[in-house]
């Protein structure tokens, strides 16, 4: 449906005559996105899944404004394709799927979403390492599958969070949360991180994988952290070891993960993002009971959601206005 011509917004493909000042790429709940009809006539892909290039490349062609989702890829076609674009805001902290430095290059601001999302990412990891570690995965499955049997004394015995010294990769908002609980939890922590500073003590990635029981991966997804996590790491972390990937799934080389899995030479792992993502239904990963998978739901809790579509409309509606937006990514 075609809105008023000013303030309105509508879904479904573009009318040629029409002009879609702002483009949301995703369907996300109106009451979210009204005050992006104060600053412009507002097109929303109608769909909960990535919208097709094509129509990315169709519908940004009078756009001033893009609202997009860490699976859209903001490159030079899209780029190119709008020529009154002003302001790109992505409902994710991370912005890897954007050029950034071509955005910059051309006077566009853009925005993500840090911040609101942090404790529950936090808690994500926590979630993760505890299931793994407790080995409740396999627990549930084995119930469904009706293999729970009498009592027994050494079934499914797993390790113990109290008492573990855990490493932490990336000690900025997500992996300071982190530290946090690992404390609650009764834990040591060490961390790596090459720009923060936080509380607990600084060791560099090599002596971090060697002394910590259980790894967790909270980094930035950048030219020195893609593939930061391959075999030697991995080997380095031994065999009673466990590791949990909140970060991005290209920090981890996949086909190593597999192999150090396979040859028992860690513990266990838990991913909430992997490379590719989503993975195949028969992807190796998916074949290890000591590797629990999920879908990318780190920040997945309904007030953290919403949160982070409110900052993005805040972002894109402070951008447009010439106004400083509340979290505009800087330019390095």
């Amino acid at each position: 449906m075609v809105s008023a011509r000013h303030g309105g917004s509508w879904n479904g493909p573009i009318p040629s005559d029409a002009v879609a000042e702002i483009v949301v790429t995703r369907n996300l709940p109106e009451e979210i996105l009204a005050p992006l009809h104060e600053v412009g006539e507002t097109w929303v892909w109608g769909d909960d899944r990535p919208i097709p290039r094509e129509a990315l490349l169709e519908a940004v062609r009078d756009a001033r404004g893009l609202l997009c989702m860490l699976t859209d890829p903001i490159d030079h076609a899209v780029l190119d394709a709008a020529p009154q674009l002003e302001v790109v805001s992505q409902m994710a902290v991370g912005v890897d799927n954007i050029d950034v430095a071509a955005c910059h290059r051309r006077g566009l601001k853009v925005g993500h979403t840090p911040g609101v999302l942090t404790e529950t990412v936090a808690d994500t990891a926590f979630a993760l390492l505890a299931a793994i570690v407790r080995r409740i995965p396999e627990g549930e499955r084995a119930v469904r599958e009706g293999a729970w049997g009498p009592w027994s004394p050494f079934w499914l015995t797993g390790g113990d969070l109290h008492g573990m010294t855990l490493g932490i990769v990336g000690m900025g908002r997500v992996g300071s949360a982190v530290a946090r609980r690992a404390s609650g939890f009764g834990m040591e922590f060490v961390y790596s991180s090459p720009r923060s500073e936080g509380p607990g003590r600084k060791l560099g990635l090599d002596e971090l994988l060697r002394v910590a029981d259980a790894v967790v991966l909270c980094t930035r997804l950048t030219g020195e952290t893609r593939g930061l996590v391959g075999r030697p790491q991995l080997q380095a972390m031994g065999e009673g070891s466990y590791l949990v990937n909140v970060a991005r799934g290209e920090v981890v080389v996949t086909d190593d993960l597999v192999a150090a899995l396979a040859n028992g030479e860690i513990a266990g792992a838990a991913l909430d993002v992997t490379d590719p993502e989503p993975l195949p239904p028969d992807h190796p990963l998916l074949g290890f009971p000591n590797c629990l998978v999920t879908p990318h739901i780190g920040s997945a809790s309904e007030p953290t959601r919403r949160a982070m579509a409110e900052l993005a409309v805040a972002n894109l509606v402070a951008g447009l206005r010439g106004e400083t937006m509340p979290a505009e990514v800087p330019w390095r």
